[in-house]
């Protein structure tokens, strides 16, 4: 596998590039899995500063909640418009699934966070003609971009 330099991480999963791709151009609607009102968990955080640099939010959980202002949704499947990007907040053993779901819905990227990993998933979901980012956050991304 290749080396990004500009990450110092395997770029078949992390490259520069894509990660410019899916934040600057692949669009502005992203579904956040496992974004709860729960202010001390991650999305939370995440799901804020995606708003702030003018993504919409979609928070996905079973609770379907209403998070900053948005209403939230069961499942990717019950989301009755277009998906962007699908931003996964799950173990990395759900993953997959995830993925998948976004693929069936017709996202056109899957952003898994940090730590979150399943490179079979990634194969799949490349497979299907979409972007893929693992092991990386988006609000640490976005600000980078300049």
């Amino acid at each position: 596998m290749s080396v990004d330099t500009a990450t110092a991480e395997p770029s078949g999963y992390s490259a520069a590039e894509t990660v410019r791709r899916i934040l600057t151009s692949t669009g502005d609607t992203w579904a956040v899995v496992g974004l709860s009102s729960n202010r001390a968990r991650a999305a939370y955080g995440v799901a804020a500063v995606l708003q702030r640099f003018g993504k919409r939010i979609v928070p996905v959980h079973p609770k379907a909640e209403t998070v900053h202002g948005e209403q939230g949704y069961a499942s990717l499947a019950d989301i009755p418009f277009p998906v962007d990007v699908v931003d996964v907040f799950v173990n990395s053993d759900q993953a997959g699934g995830i993925a998948d779901e976004a693929v069936a819905i017709g996202a056109k990227a899957v952003w898994f966070q940090l730590d979150v990993i399943d490179d079979e998933a990634f194969a799949r979901t490349r497979a299907a003609g979409l972007d893929m980012v693992m092991d990386r956050c988006p609000a640490i991304e976005i600000p980078r971009l300049g």
